[in-house]
């Protein structure tokens, strides 16, 4: 059981990291590293268009990127770990594990991560004003612990207890409130900031399709074994 969690987990995590780096390379870099310019100031944003400042070149960063992609396979790893766990004891419960189901766990993995917490707590930009990182940090831990096992619930639960349960904690996170900045401002125009939070969110949808496909795939070869 340990060695399929581990394979499963290591394969599925490090192929859906190289696509997430490979995605956040394409769509998301681009938008991040004018996001810079701007915070450094060598773009200055006037309300109607952006102004260059001149003798600040837009520079790319091959160990930055190197770094990027390496992050990226090790955390979609380790959150691969932490899905297949979880299909372990779905599977204990009686619930079938393959591809298709694995989809599923892949888009309930990026609802619980990603999705939820950008719901009152979207991706930000350097330059865009946010409140203390520290209260950020706590505020999206609660909330992804609060969602997971709300979805659990739905998923697992019978009753109509249980459904009820799981909406409480879905929404109990975001009718609380996430830490705020007392003022929205920042020199990244608000559209950049919009287009990053989008195209992180995409890259990350897609990401998790493929990290829970390819785990309920790995899983489901094995089980005969």
């Amino acid at each position: 059981m340990f060695q399929k969690l581990l394979t499963s987990a290591l394969f599925a995590g490090f192929v859906a990291g190289l696509a997430a780096a490979a995605l956040q390379l394409v769509f998301v870099q681009p938008t991040l590293l004018r996001s810079e310019l701007f915070e450094s100031g060598a773009l200055v944003h006037f309300g109607s268009g952006s102004t260059p400042v001149p003798d600040m070149p837009f520079a790319i960063d091959p160990v930055r990127d190197a770094l990027s992609v390496l992050f990226s396979a090790l955390i979609y790893s380790g959150y691969g770990m932490m899905l297949v766990a979880l299909m372990a004891l779905a599977q204990a419960r009686g619930a079938q594990i393959n591809a298709r189901t694995g989809l599923i766990w892949g888009i309930a993995g990026f609802v619980a991560v990603q999705f939820a917490p950008a719901f009152s707590l979207p991706p930000e930009l350097p330059g865009n004003a946010a409140a203390e990182v520290g209260a950020r940090q706590v505020w999206w831990f609660a909330t992804l612990a609060v969602t997971a096992a709300g979805l659990w619930l739905l998923a697992f639960g019978k009753g109509w207890v249980p459904v009820a349960t799981a909406v409480v904690l879905i929404l109990a996170p975001h009718a609380f409130g996430a830490p705020e900045h007392a003022d929205y401002v920042g020199p990244v125009p608000p559209e950049l900031a919009g287009l990053f939070a989008a195209r992180a969110l995409g890259v990350g949808l897609m990401a998790w399709a493929i990290l829970g496909t390819l785990a309920g795939y790995i899983w489901s070869r094995e089980e005969p074994a």
